[in-house]
């Protein structure tokens, strides 16, 4: 027997049960609190993060392979590590200050401790932070993409935070997106006109923006500024009166007479009722931004892409302009850690009188 394999069969005799060894993991809230805490950490000093999902192979030897994880895990991590149930079925091990080579390299070794007559798992690689400037090849292992993933890949650890849509929520979006478009149907139509006969160009605008995950979609909005306006951007760059990553010119000349009053009413963003109507937007979530000012966020800014991003949300009712791109932030991460039925519905009564008032519009 090798050394490595007496030293297998030395920790499983430490056990009196297979039982026992796998009470002594961390169950799936534990770990992911810890991951949550170690992300944290990882905005704050610059470092990497990484996670290795262990995932038994579906060949009935599930249990054998899981309590033999839990044996060897123990002798191969560090004491800043962290290991337990990542779900019902995967074993995750958190390594902080760890790049994706270096949890490989701690994968590999966990996989050569197995016997030949015992599969070794199915190992996945998250991590953090993920690199955004791979636009949409980074983000093919969303759920919904239907990938199939090999034996070995690395994934960006931010999927593991990602908050699904609560079925009451995507029931709420449904119900008053197709209300508010049948009601608004008439208002669209002289907008639209209004548009076209003030200006050149077309009536709506289209813009990639970074949506659940940071995936791509096109939002649409009515055209409020001049056909060439991307085009321009560039020399108004000097302008910017919001800080961060974000652009925003409270006297822009790029927008049109009609298109000031559509912005100070917020009446250009109607069309976005579509968006939430296809299930790129919901009613009430963080602002999507466009993608290369996404690419330009630190990587604590990127927590407001855990959820759908909205119409409307906490930074529209406080102030909107009045606000650092930082307190813009936390404000939708403060919306994310209390999301409830109860706070989508106040938050969209209080986006009327926002909205009415012109509270930061420009």
């Amino acid at each position: 027997m090798s050394l490595s394999r007496l030293v297998v069969a030395i920790r499983k005799l430490a056990y009196s049960t297979e039982d026992d060894v796998l009470d002594r993991l961390q169950s799936s809230d534990q770990l992911r609190r810890a991951l949550a805490r170690e992300r944290a950490r990882a905005d704050r000093s610059g470092e990497h993060l990484s996670l290795v999902a262990f995932t038994p192979r579906c060949d009935g030897v599930e249990h054998s392979t899981s309590t033999l994880l839990a044996t060897i895990l123990p002798g191969r991590l560090r004491v800043t590590d962290e290991f337990g149930w990542l779900d019902d079925r995967r074993i995750g091990a958190v390594l902080p200050t760890t790049t994706a080579a270096g949890a490989w390299k701690v994968a590999d070794d966990v996989c050569q401790e197995f016997p030949e007559d015992l599969p070794p798992p199915i190992c996945t690689v998250y991590s953090y932070p993920l690199d955004w400037s791979r636009g949409e090849e980074a983000l093919d292992s969303l759920p919904g993409t239907e990938l199939e993933l090999p034996d070995k890949c690395t994934l960006g650890l931010e999927l593991l935070f990602l908050q699904p849509l609560p079925l009451w929520k995507r029931a709420l979006d449904t119900a008053g997106a197709a209300l508010g478009l049948v009601a608004l149907f008439p208002v669209f139509g002289v907008i639209a006109a209004a548009i076209k006969l003030s200006s050149p160009g077309p009536a709506f605008f289209k813009q990639r923006r970074s949506g659940w995950g940071g995936k791509p979609f096109v939002i649409y909005k009515f055209r409020t500024m001049v056909a060439d306006a991307a085009s321009r951007k560039a020399a108004l760059l000097q302008l910017n009166e919001q800080d961060g990553p974000a652009f925003k010119v409270r006297k822009d000349p790029r927008i049109t007479p009609l298109g000031r009053i559509l912005r100070c009413t917020s009446l250009d963003e109607l069309p976005q009722l579509w968006n939430v109507l296809k299930g790129d937007m919901s009613l009430v979530g963080p602002r999507p931004l466009p993608c290369e000012e996404t690419d330009a966020c630190q990587n604590w800014h990127r927590q407001r892409l855990d959820v759908m991003p909205g119409l409307t949300c906490i930074w529209q009712v406080r102030g909107r302009a009045k606000v650092t791109f930082a307190e813009w932030v936390r404000m939708d991460l403060e919306y994310i850690r209390s999301r409830s039925l109860w706070q989508d519905l106040k938050l969209l009564l209080q986006t009327m009188p926002a909205v009415i008032l012109r509270r930061g519009a420009h």
